[in-house]
């Protein structure tokens, strides 16, 4: 296990607000090398005390674990002013740490390219580098990461970081697929009617507009979030959970998925973004009124993308992905909806709604599966009841996983080359299509349930109540 872990970039809001409260929550459950060294590397002109003093302020804020636990983090950590572009000032700034390195690129996107190359000249043999989201805009900016990083480091070397791997909810849909002889021969196209993959939130901008206006919904979340369920709700069994076999079928998956013509956008496709309203107590401006944002760019804050798998398991099923900012509700899950019965011996004027399965993506981690029994007096009336169970909380942080496999060189956790470029192969179309009108943008009201769309699978604001997780 490597014990250095170099951040770039250490003065962000990600290092203070994800990175130091998964490594004090590593550090409180003994899973950081005895022997850990964290440096900090940034422009900013700051001494040894004044970046401890910043980390300790985030860590009150960010963090539960005990100030004990904190204070032995924090004086295991350094800082490095450095351009963390320049190989030369990248190589002074480590040249006392002995062997390998684990470093971590918690920057903007735009520098990815220039500290991959510096990084070249600075880590010693044996190192590895991890590379936040997102990998590159476009199919033809992910190709030239991927090349940066291959002239330097072997693919088992680079961690392409999404941290929604980390999370529990994704680590129990292999044990729910996989470990479950009552779900599996029911995984296909004969007995799942469609899949919708969600994650609405309340959240709205939130001063983000330097990231978020130049990204939007579609880079943000579907492109690399929302694939990533979907490659695990629909893979082939792996031969084994080793990073080879998981990353082969995901990969597989992600292949399969077709490409949407222009055409296809048009009536496949929904983007919006969310205008003035309300949300509880709060008053939310539109979109457009946000500081930072700018109008004329059309960002969108809410995008919904129905794709469709080109191989056996899967034929016909639409797999609708669907994401927004401002709603009306905080709703992240995966909903699985199972064909109509053949044959119903209730009569035709019994109603009798298909079965569904919910699988949680967020906190509280429920996993409900609805069914059908007898009405109260039996006979020939039917009801629906939902038969569902509180999972295990997580122990450990997602990021926390993802630094702890860093360290210890398991790539399972994180995105293969071809895996990064097939996500940005299926959605680069529908970013083109968008640029060239072929999808209009729409707007809602923020703290409603979205745009309203006939194509949509949420018709009806009606139905939207009945999905939405009470």
């Amino acid at each position: 296990m490597i014990s250095s872990l170099v951040i770039l970039g250490a003065t962000g809001d990600l290092t203070g607000r994800y990175l130091m409260p998964a490594l004090a929550r590593l550090a409180q459950t003994d899973g950081l090398p005895r022997s850990f060294r964290l440096r900090g590397l940034s422009p900013k002109p700051w001494e040894n005390q004044q970046f401890r003093d910043h980390i300790a302020g985030q860590l009150r804020r960010h963090s539960n674990a005990p100030e004990s636990v904190q204070t032995r983090l924090l004086a295991a950590m350094d800082y490095r002013r450095a351009d963390v572009t320049d190989g030369h000032a990248l190589q002074s700034a480590m040249k006392d740490l002995s062997g390998p390195v684990a470093a971590y690129l918690a920057l903007p996107s735009r520098l990815f390219a220039p500290a991959i190359e510096a990084l070249s000249e600075a880590l010693p043999p044996g190192s590895r580098v991890a590379v936040e989201k997102p990998f590159g805009d476009g199919l033809a900016s992910a190709r030239h990461l991927n090349r940066l990083l291959h002239r330097s480091f072997p693919e088992e070397a680079v961690f392409r970081i999404d941290h929604f791997l980390g999370m529990q909810p994704l680590q129990n849909l292999l044990g729910l697929r996989f470990a479950n002889r009552l779900l599996e021969p029911l995984w296909n196209h004969a007995h799942i009617e469609r899949v919708d993959i969600v994650w609405d939130e309340t959240l709205a901008l939130e001063g983000r507009a330097a990231y978020y206006d130049h990204a939007g919904a579609l880079r943000d979340m579907i492109q690399n979030h929302l694939l990533q369920v979907l490659s695990l709700v629909g893979m082939e069994p792996p031969l084994s959970l080793n990073e080879h076999d998981v990353r082969d079928r995901k990969v597989d998956l992600l292949r399969a998925v077709e490409t949407l013509a222009p055409e296809d956008v048009e009536t496949r496709t929904v983007r919006a973004r969310y205008g003035s309203g309300r949300l509880g107590s709060r008053i939310i401006p539109a979109y457009v009124q946000e500081p930072g944002v700018d109008p004329w760019r059309g960002t969108e804050t809410f995008a919904q993308v129905t794709l469709t798998l080109n191989n056996w398991r899967w034929a016909g099923v639409p797999f609708t992905l669907r994401t927004g900012k401002a709603l009306a509700c905080d709703r992240q899950e995966v909903l699985v909806h199972f064909r109509p019965v053949p044959h119903l011996a209730f009569g035709k004027d019994v109603e009798v709604k298909p079965n569904r399965l919910r699988i949680p993506l967020s906190a509280p981690d429920r996993l409900t599966l609805q069914l059908n029994v007898n009405g109260e007096d039996g006979g020939a009336e039917v009801q629906p009841i939902a038969l569902d169970t509180e999972l295990p909380a997580q122990s450990i942080p997602a990021y926390g996983r993802v630094l702890r496999d860093l360290l210890a060189g398991d790539c399972s956790l994180s995105i293969r080359d071809d895996e990064a470029e097939e996500s940005w192969r299926i959605v680069e179309p529908i970013l083109h299509a968008w640029q060239l009108g072929k999808s209009r943008l729409r707007e809602y009201p923020a703290g409603s349930v979205g745009p309203f769309v006939l194509q949509s699978p949420f018709r009806r604001e009606e139905e939207w109540d009945r999905l939405s997780v009470a």
